[in-house]
């Protein structure tokens, strides 16, 4: 399972912020990131979303205004949030964690071109 590599840095804070619906993660390395609830919704590690393999993966749309509504921990690897939507399946380790921030720009740019490839929206409409 991801989560497990030793040489992923440990989060030394998470913080919810439902206003600009934003979690805001510290690493151990002294990296931080700000990732919005839609983009932790759009990429979410659960099989509802990543399929089972390659070419599997759900186009997640209408999620611009999802919330977070809690969010619990999973060992001592990964946190499960729960989102406005229902969402309560992906666990989001803490190397998922930080890949996702790491490479933000490039992932969100990729569901913006997969959203307007299929004519789709990130409102709910």
């Amino acid at each position: 399972m991801a989560g497990l590599d030793p040489s992923t840095p440990q989060p030394t804070e998470i913080k919810l912020h439902q206003q600009s619906r934003a979690l805001e993660l510290a690493f151990s390395d002294g990296r931080s990131f700000r990732l919005s609830y839609e983009f932790l919704r759009v990429y979410s590690p659960s099989a509802e979303v990543r399929g089972h393999g390659p070419g599997q993966e759900t186009l997640q749309t209408g999620k611009r205004d999802v919330a977070i509504k809690e969010v619990e921990t999973v060992g001592h690897y990964a946190i499960r949030p729960t989102f406005s939507d229902g969402h309560d399946t992906g666990i989001y380790s803490w190397d998922h964690l930080y890949d996702l921030g790491a490479r933000h720009d490039e992932l969100w740019q990729r569901y913006l071109d997969r959203m307007a490839a299929a004519g789709a929206r990130r409102d709910n409409a």
